[in-house]
């Protein structure tokens, strides 16, 4: 994964559609966060998982001013890495979710939609968790405008507040999680495989 982001930062096009497309996914997980609260018992933590996922794709958004592009002002398929795979990989993850809970658990909908929100964040976590220090140190040894740090510390407190919230929620709490960090490193390695053919395409 390392390699393909000093590929994408060396040039600003691709550098600003990946900033584009992360922007693009983190406002999915808070808009996915605020769909699935519930309209009377919304925790204060799923409020500031929400207001922070919000942040970070405005912020990051705001980070592609520092490159020299221009054109990035909405989500249109042309701004953006991934095409088909950054669209629909919150989407699939989602359904794979949903699925393995109603096979696995007896969950009423209120429960199966709160199970959810605790999995599929914990996946996203783990993911960010691992994706933004190597962008950060990549960004930081190209001596790059673009910093990607306050991103990684709060990425660092929500993966241990879901896994605080999780081991609360079930005892077999990882065997799950286990199932859904599965299926999520498939849907990463189709998502990078696909970068990795459009910013190799131009050659």
């Amino acid at each position: 994964m390392e390699k393909i982001i000093e590929r994408i930062v060396q040039q600003d096009v691709w550098h600003a559609k990946w900033l584009n497309t992360l922007s693009f996914m983190e406002n999915c997980g808070a808009r996915k966060i605020s769909a699935g609260e519930d309209p009377v018992e919304t925790t204060l933590l799923q409020l500031k998982h929400a207001a922070e996922e919000h942040r970070h794709a405005f912020y990051l958004k705001k980070q592609i001013a520092k490159l020299t592009v221009t054109g990035m002002e909405n989500y249109h398929q042309e701004t953006m890495l991934g095409g088909f795979y950054s669209r629909h990989y919150l989407p699939r993850l989602d359904v794979f979710t949903a699925r393995y809970l109603k096979a696995t658990l007896p969950l009423s909908p209120k429960e199966l939609r709160f199970a959810a929100y605790l999995l599929v964040t914990y996946a996203i976590e783990v993911r960010a968790d691992t994706l933004y220090p190597i962008y950060q140190r990549v960004l930081s040894n190209s001596e790059s405008p673009v910093v990607v740090k306050s991103i990684i510390l709060e990425e660092e407190g929500h993966l241990e507040e879901m896994t605080t919230q999780l081991a609360a929620f079930s005892a077999d709490w990882q065997l799950h999680a286990e199932q859904l960090l599965a299926f999520e490193n498939l849907l990463f390695k189709e998502w990078i495989n696909q970068i990795k053919k459009e910013v190799h395409a131009v050659d």
